[in-house]
């Protein structure tokens, strides 16, 4: 028997003592390899392990660790940029069994859960309490908090209540050597030493394995009116975006969606789009009995910039109607082939160059790229569609995608706003941060995982 077969023995048998469930048939285990970037490279774990507990995370890391054995953590496997990828040989630890909220306080706004707890279980327990979970990102009905600290989530109402990190107070956190770290509060403020919750937050697993979140809740907001407005161009649309952000009452949402995103999703779901529009805003308010005034400015800012046609809704049932399209982008654009999913951030006043230089970049290459995202903000989804096989394709769909990296930083923006680096766009981060800022991260990184077993190949 070959050394690496005793080391591979010897790992399963040492994480059969400190968890009941050890998969390592490569049947189990194939559906651990990959989150929902698919076109990034994935390999073959070791074992796949489900604990459920921080005892059991511990005692997992703490094997991984003796072992030299690399860790893969991951929460539903929704993510888009192969964060939660395997690694060939690795440990995967996979956090669903973790899915309980231990504690939820109306009276402190706030919710302490597992990693494993799905953002629409929390949103549904908090709702009993008149209270929500701010961040809602696209995949909220099946994505983790977990995986939502891990990426930095965010979500089409963060422009108005901000992004995860905004909404974490403290963390409980597995260190890459078996020792449990408590960071934060559970107090609405809290300054004392290094703000250590914001450092794994986003951190996608490369510094720590989060098994427990203390978050903030907020209010529920007032009931929510929404306006779908169709302009004959997107530079039309992103003028109305501009206008309707320098108001003294911002939406709680403004969405945009270029006219082939509405080609797709009509053509996966019938409803009624028009297929011959330039670009399509999807903007909200949640002001309650001020949501009718508000969307009537809005509307005269699109009427102003040119729109075509609007639609407005009279209550909740015809709003969510309204933003069925903007929720069903991914799965529209998803079928139309395979898919290099960006996530570029920009400033507001830059966003027709951005698209604009999109159509360009497709032009160039011959490839499709589509457009949608979170207007309001400047987070927009650029996505490279093409057919896999055709090896010229595939190069060239490649190039438009790092194209699109290059122009979003060229317009004084980052390379992602919510979905993470992962595998997909690690050697774009060494361009958009400075030889100082590496350094610093590096030392981080080395700090906490001197042996580099958590998630390697991730990020840096």
């Amino acid at each position: 028997m070959s050394v690496q077969v005793l080391g591979r023995d010897a790992v399963i048998r040492d994480l059969e003592a400190v968890t009941a469930s050890v998969l390592t048939q490569e049947a189990s285990t194939e559906a651990y390899r990959h989150d929902h970037a698919r076109f990034c490279p994935a390999g073959v774990p070791l074992a796949v392990v489900h604990p459920g507990s921080t005892e059991e995370v511990a005692g997992v890391l703490r094997v991984a660790s003796a072992h030299r054995t690399p860790v893969v953590p991951q929460g539903a496997r929704t993510g888009l940029a192969g964060a939660a990828n395997a690694v060939d040989g690795c440990i995967v630890v996979c956090l669903e069994r973790m899915d309980r909220i231990l504690r939820l306080d109306p009276a402190e706004q706030l919710a302490v859960v597992q990693p494993g707890v799905v953002n629409a279980t929390l949103q549904e327990a908090a709702g009993e309490h008149g209270l929500f979970f701010p961040p809602d990102p696209s995949s909220f009905r099946e994505s983790t908090i977990g995986g939502n600290v891990a990426t930095g989530a965010g979500g089409m109402r963060c422009l108005k209540y901000g992004v995860t990190r905004e909404a974490v107070r403290g963390l409980e956190v597995v260190l890459a050597d078996g020792e449990v770290l408590r960071t934060g509060t559970s107090t609405a403020k809290g300054v004392a030493g290094y703000d250590l919750t914001r450092l794994f937050v986003g951190s996608e697993g490369t510094l720590g394995v989060v098994t427990e979140a203390t978050l903030t809740l907020r209010p529920l907001p007032e009931p929510a009116l929404t306006l779908a407005a169709v302009f004959p161009s997107t530079h039309a649309a992103m003028a109305a975006v501009a206008t309707i952000m320098a108001s003294g009452q911002p939406p709680s949402l403004l969405e945009f969606l270029d006219r082939e995103t509405v080609r797709a999703v009509q053509a996966y779901r019938d409803l009624g789009l028009p297929t011959d529009t330039g670009a399509l805003l999807v903007a909200q308010s949640d002001r309650g009995p001020h949501a009718p005034e508000d969307l009537e400015a809005m509307a005269a800012v699109c009427r102003e910039a040119g729109a075509l046609d609007l639609a407005v809704a009279s209550d909740a049932t015809e709003s969510e109607l309204l933003l069925e399209a903007r929720r069903l982008v991914h799965w529209g654009v998803d079928a139309l082939g395979s898919t290099l999913v960006e996530d570029v951030c920009v400033p507001r006043a830059r966003l027709v160059d951005l698209v604009d230089g999109l159509a360009r970049i497709g032009e160039e290459q011959g490839v499709l790229i589509t457009c949608a995202g979170h207007a309001g903000d400047g987070n927009m989804h650029p996505t490279v569609v093409f057919e896999r096989g055709d090896a010229d394709v595939e190069r060239r769909a490649y190039a438009a995608f790092g194209a699109v990296m290059e122009l979003g930083l060229s317009l004084g923006g980052t390379i992602t706003g919510e979905h993470g680096v992962g595998v997909l766009k690690r050697e774009w981060l060494e361009r958009e941060l400075s030889p100082t800022a590496l350094r610093v991260q590096r030392a981080i990184k080395h700090t906490l995982d001197p042996l580099g077993v958590l998630n390697p190949g991730k990020v840096l």
